[in-house]
This record gives structure tokens, sequence and C-alpha cells, in this order.
């Protein structure tokens, strides 16, 4: 311990600590015989009267206030699910130990106690402290007061510090993770089978992205983190799996918003002999079951607005939504007055649109995703836009393709899987070209995935939904940092860093 020049360790709080190590106390001790959690105790004893309880309750927790007066204290401690009042006095613990408590337990230190339930005259819940334990010294101290998003950044870097002074984040990311265990649940009982696909792959696919790049020193390869584990579950379906699912992390080398971090969670799944139409099913069928799970109602707020997810959702074709909600036609007008529109209305990317297809993408972008707050999938999507989906059985130019809308994000995006392997080449081609003019999120050429294609897939319907949005939407977050445990921040480099480069 002799530099802390990095660290945020108080010097009060460690020459404590040195002190009771003088004295003989292990403060980081390797286990405690816990025999009862801090809620089980108000349960247990929510009738108790004044008087002391007469068995010995065996708990710990972490100190999050302390109040001395004179030869009392009280202490309000805490764990993952509850928190108590204890109760200290000097002719109960010793002068020795009550001497060592007062002097030297703080805010944020770990204890372990032993005591008797009673309920003062307050009427509060507390234990009488017959003995305690250091079981962690704190050595930072934690804030008086979390100053939420006035102080975000930090609440972000130092998440462990947000989780253990703000019970609503811990609340957050336990929704969080009931959200991913009752899918696997429900996915589970339907006969899905979950598995692991790479992370570093050869080729990057299943989605228009740009991907990390790493380098493999044994192989004298690049390899690429995933971003999306689509084309390996499509080719276990070619494999003979008929309902395959991962709940996996994707890495995308883009910009970092509100709706998007570098490495995010997806569910994606894939059913063979089922088509759009079936998936958009089975995604309806599986969010709402999950919110009811979680909230016991069909209903939530969301950024001010309330939210209906009662079945059937609304179901509206691209063209027709950019027609209600923009009051234009894209196929009446010629490429150049689309073009002269979208500047003038200062839309994103219409400089990259070619076709009416990819301009009815930009209208739609600029003038109906926000708009869409209750439940919708709008469906039938152009085919530049889409290279792994179906062509559409009956509208030329169109593909088998939708995505869910709710609260004005995208949700979920499906399609009928493309299992034709010549039409898939040709899709990967017209990608390949755009990539070499300069879009770097274009798809690249899988020839194997195309090979694979080749021994024949099923009719098959698969669908990604996005964890961190459906999380932002059932906990009432317009940030994705804030649903993500530990989300990609700028960081400085350290001193020792810095010194090298001096």
């Amino acid at each position: 311990m002799s530099n802390f020049e990095n660290l945020k360790f108080d010097e009060f709080k460690v020459n404590k600590m040195k002190k009771l190590v003088e004295m003989g106390v292990n403060c980081y001790p390797y286990r405690y015989e816990r025999k009862v959690v801090l809620n089980e105790i108000k349960e247990k004893y929510k009738d108790v009267t004044h008087d002391k309880s007469e068995e010995e309750e065996i708990t710990a927790g972490y100190i999050y206030n302390i109040r001395q007066h004179g030869r009392v204290i009280f202490v309000d401690l805490k764990d993952e699910n509850g928190s108590i009042q204890l109760y200290l006095r000097e002719d109960s613990l010793g002068k020795s130990n009550f001497k060592n408590f007062k002097e030297y337990i703080e805010t944020g230190d770990v204890i372990g106690v032993k005591g008797n339930i009673f309920r003062t005259k307050m009427g509060e819940i507390t234990m009488w402290v017959n003995d305690y334990e250091i079981l962690s010294k704190s050595l930072c101290p934690l804030p008086e007061k979390f100053h939420g998003l006035r102080d975000v950044e930090k609440r972000y870097k130092q998440r462990y510090v947000d989780l253990k002074v703000n019970e609503d984040i811990r609340q957050l990311f336990k929704i969080r993770s009931k959200v991913v265990s009752f899918i696997r649940r429900s996915l589970d009982r339907q006969g899905f089978l979950e598995f692991e696909t790479p992370v570093l792959q050869p080729l990057y696919g299943g989605a228009n992205a740009k991907p990390f790049t790493t380098h493999h020193n044994f192989l004298k390869q690049d390899l690429y983190l995933r971003i999306a584990p689509e084309l390996y579950l499509k080719r276990l379906i070619v494999g003979g799996f008929e309902k395959v699912y991962e709940i996996a992390r994707n890495f995308r080398n883009e910009d970092i918003d509100t709706t998007h971090n570098p490495e995010f969670s997806m569910l994606e799944l894939y059913e063979a002999y089922k088509d759009y139409n079936d998936i958009m099913n089975l995604c309806e069928d599986l969010i709402s079951e999950t919110i009811f799970e979680v909230f016991g109602k069909n209903e939530i707020e969301f950024n001010n607005t309330r939210i209906d997810l009662k079945k059937p959702w609304k179901k509206i074709t691209m063209e027709d939504a950019v027609k209600e909600y923009g009051e234009i036609d894209i196929y009446t007008h010629d490429l150049e007055e689309l073009r002269k529109i979208s500047l003038e209305k200062g839309f994103e990317n219409y400089d990259k649109a070619s076709t009416h297809g990819e301009f009815l993408v930009v209208f739609f972008e600029n003038l109906v995703e926000k708009n869409i707050s209750q439940p919708t999938f709008i469906y039938d999507f152009p085919i530049e836009v889409s290279p792994l989906a179906k062509k559409h059985r009956v509208k030329e130019g169109f593909t088998e393709r939708f995505e869910l809308f709710i609260g004005g994000y995208e949700i979920a995006n499906g399609f009928s899987e493309l299992n034709d392997p010549i039409d898939q080449k040709e899709r990967f081609e017209a990608q390949d070209k755009k990539r070499r003019s300069g879009d770097l999120e274009a798809h690249v050429i899988d020839y194997d995935y195309i090979n694979a294609l080749g021994y024949g897939m099923p009719p098959t319907g698969g669908i990604g939904i996005g964890i961190d949005r459906l999380v932002m939407l059932l906990t009432n977050k317009t940030s994705i940092k804030e649903v993500i445990l530990f989300p990609q921040m700028k960081t400085q480099k350290n001193v020792e860093d810095s010194n090298e480069e001096k």
C-alpha cells in the first residue's frame, strides 16, 4: 500500500484499517456463517414487541449510515434485498468492542452481526447487537448523496457505487435479469434449443455494420468480433436443427448514442418451416408474455406515454406507413424529386439513396420511426436493404421482412429467411459492390454460408430482438447506458501510461 496515487482510497480509512491490523484484527476474513438475510428478519419478526426476542439471529451486510449517541450507536445495515437498524450499546458489547466500533467502523464497511430482535419506541424493527465482526474494511468513501443525472458519467464508470447506493438501479438490473431468464424459459418450453456460436469470426456477417478487428497470432490472420450470430445459427438449421436461438453479445464498431453501444445483447432465433407471419406472432406472444411476467399487466409507461401491449398489435407495410405518417407516396415521384424533398427537409442519409426502395427507407426513418408509440409491426421492406430476407411472394422489389417498433424505437427485426443459394450469392455480390464503392457497413460475401445453403435449408423464419432496448422500454429509460451494467465509456490513460508516453 505504498502508492495510492491512482486509487480513490481515503487516507483516514487506510490508517484505521492499519490500526485494526496492528490490533490483530483480520479486516478481510475468508467467510462468514450468515444464517438469515435482512428481509427474512423483517418478515420473521413483523409482529415483534418492544421485548427482545429469545432467539439470536446472525446476519451480515454493509453499513450505509451511522448515528452515534454517547454510549449508544444506531447503524443502518443493508444487503441485496433489504435493510435493518442495528442498536449497539457499550454495556452489551463491552467497552473495548464498543470503542473499536466507534473509532474504526465506518459507512461502507461490511460487517457480520449477532443479536436479538426488538421493536423500538418509534416502531422500527431493530437488532440489539451482541457481537460484530469486520468482514471487509471499506477504503473508499461512499458518496453522501449520489447526484443522479448531474453525475451521470461517474455513475456509469463506477457502476459498483451506483448499485451500492441507488436501490432503484439495483431493481432495474433485477428486471433485466428476470427478462432474460423468462425469455429463455419460454423458448425452452416451446422446444427451442440454445446454442453458442463463435464470437471471433473469420468473416463478419448477419447485419450491415462495421466490425471490430483483431489478430490471431498463431493462425496469423485477422479475425472479427461478431456483429450478429445469424449466419451461424442458420447453418444449424441447414444441419438439421429446427428451432434454435442464442442470447448473444454482439459488437459493432459504430457511433455511441442513446440507443447504441458498441457491445450489446441480442436474442436471435430461427424456426424451420415458418415464415415472417409466424415469426411476427411468435414475437408478439414472447414480448407481451415477458412484460406480463415482470409487471403483471399489459400496460407500461414510457417517456410520458402510456403504451398498451394487449394483442393484437398493429401491422402496416412500410409503404403505407410513409403514406400515413409522412403523407407522401414515394412511388409517384421520380428520384430527383425525392432527392430534392429530402434535402429541403434535412433528412439524414438521403445522399446514399439511389433507388425508390432506398428512398422509401430514408423517408420512413426520418418521418415515421419516432412517431410510432404503440406496438407496431412495419413489414415488407425493399430488397435493396434486406440482403438476407426472402423475396416477397407477390410484391416485386420487396422482401418478407418486418421490424417491430414500440415507443419510437426499433425493438425487433425479422424475415422469411432467404434460403435460395443463387439468390443469396447475387445479393452478397450487390452488397460487395456497395462496400467497394465506400459503404463500409455493406455485407461482405460469405462463400461458406452460400455453400451451406447449397446443402438445403428448409423454409425458415427468424428474428432478432434487442435485449437492451426491450429493457429500456420496460424500465422507462431513454438511454441505453442506463440498462447496460458497464457501458462503453471513453477513459483517460492512467498515470503510468502517461509517464511512458513522456
